[in-house]
């Protein structure tokens, strides 16, 4: 079987869970036999290292086609136009002069590539891929295949929603054969919000890799004791909550660090507002972190907290649990629903979210536990479940054609 898939990340140019969720899938899929072409968007910039496609060298049946473009991961609007900015005069008049603009190049690149490949079914990762799908399965009558991974209303915590994301979300998946959401959670929201029918949405949980596990121990020093967020910067994220439970835990606890690691829209915000509340020598913000010092972050810190808003997975609390490290995660997430060892707070329960902390923290059989517990846990989600049952929606919707 052929798949024909359109992303927009993917190892080593990632900056969030869909390119890891992209890599770990594809693996999945190719010890399945799938042959996967995978379509993504790459700039100028980047050129040099993406050529490199590091990841993709141990995924047998997995070959990449470049699309020229300034889409990068995450980007919003505001963001792709400071991008453009600041290229030279010559190289931004390639691009769109909006992020929708560039979506719409995107996808005609996209479409003549769909008219050169061959392939069996079409599948689409998030919304700046959907058009790109539809036009696809209408030049070769194939059937399409929509992944979310997350939602309009998930990135923006259900405020100031972009109408156009929006209605190219709703389009694709009124469009597609099958949508698959990353939970149960992602599939309430798509019934509610976007009006699909039960019947169309299969729930495929993600996974992590173990492949590249390695169980070396980091420590920033034996005195203190380590509190990480690790993620995007974002209203979705919920980084100003973990604020707010870091000042509740320090009026207990002294000799504790918070780390946080990401960055993004609210950077400024999280910074001044620590310095307000009297705790930014407790609270280390160490930015944009590459993989390897990703693993690092998880295994120097006592806990991972992933307070999110509205997340609809959360692979960073698999990868936590992959590193022994003990997890908080919102209950306002879909890994809530498969995960059993780790802790759940709502995400704006600060003074749960503190308690929680504090426990395990002073607790030591209860991290101990934690730890091992969700070690042994996540080992049991490897990526041949997903990859399986994403054959097995391949096969539905191309036996109904």
């Amino acid at each position: 079987m052929k798949v024909l898939m359109f992303g927009w990340e993917f190892p080593p140019m990632s900056s969030g869970g869909l390119g890891t969720a992209c890599y770990g899938l594809t693996k999945g899929l190719s010890r399945k036999g799938i042959e996967v072409t995978l379509v993504l968007p790459y700039s100028s910039e980047s050129d040099a290292d993406f050529l490199k496609i590091i990841a993709a060298n141990d995924i047998p049946k997995l070959r990449i086609r470049k699309v020229r473009s300034a889409i990068k991961p995450y980007m919003t609007s505001e963001g792709y136009s400071q991008s453009i900015s600041r290229l030279p005069s010559q190289l931004s008049k390639i691009y769109g002069s909006t992020l929708l603009d560039e979506v719409y190049r995107y996808t005609l690149a996209a479409e003549t590539i769909a008219e050169e490949e061959d392939f069996d079914v079409i599948h689409c990762h998030d919304w700046m891929t959907f058009e790109a799908g539809i036009r696809a399965k209408k030049k070769k009558s194939k059937p399409l295949v929509l992944h979310v991974h997350a939602t309009e209303l998930d990135r923006t915590g259900g405020h100031q929603v972009n109408q156009h994301v929006y209605d190219l979300e709703r389009k694709g998946m009124h469009k597609a054969d099958k949508v698959i959401a990353v939970s149960n959670f992602t599939k309430n929201k798509i019934m509610t919000h976007y009006s699909v029918p039960e019947e169309k949405i299969k729930v495929v949980h993600n996974a992590v890799d173990f492949s590249h596990y390695d169980d070396e121990r980091f420590e920033i020093n034996n005195t203190d004791r380590v509190v990480l967020f690790l993620g995007r910067l974002t209203l979705q994220k919920g980084p100003d909550y973990f604020l707010y439970a870091a000042k509740k835990v320090l009026e207990k606890e002294k000799d504790v660090k918070f780390i946080i690691a990401g960055s993004g829209d609210m950077e400024r915000f999280i910074i001044e507002k620590a310095a307000e509340m009297g705790i930014a020598s407790k609270v280390l913000f160490a930015g944009f972190l590459n993989p390897e010092d990703v693993e690092r972050a998880y295994k120097m810190a006592d806990i991972y907290v992933m307070p999110s808003v509205s997340e609809p997975f959360g692979l960073t609390a698999l990868e936590a649990m992959k590193n022994r490290t003990a997890a908080i995660v919102s209950k306002q997430s879909g890994v809530s629903e498969v995960v059993k060892h780790c802790l759940k707070v709502d995400f704006w329960d600060v003074n749960e979210l503190s308690n929680k902390i504090i426990a395990v923290l002073k607790y030591q059989a209860l991290q101990d536990t934690l730890k091992e517990n969700a070690y042994l846990e996540a080992g049991k989600f490897t990526w041949d479940i997903p990859a399986q049952k994403c054959v097995e929606v391949y096969d539905e919707v191309i036996n109904k054609i």
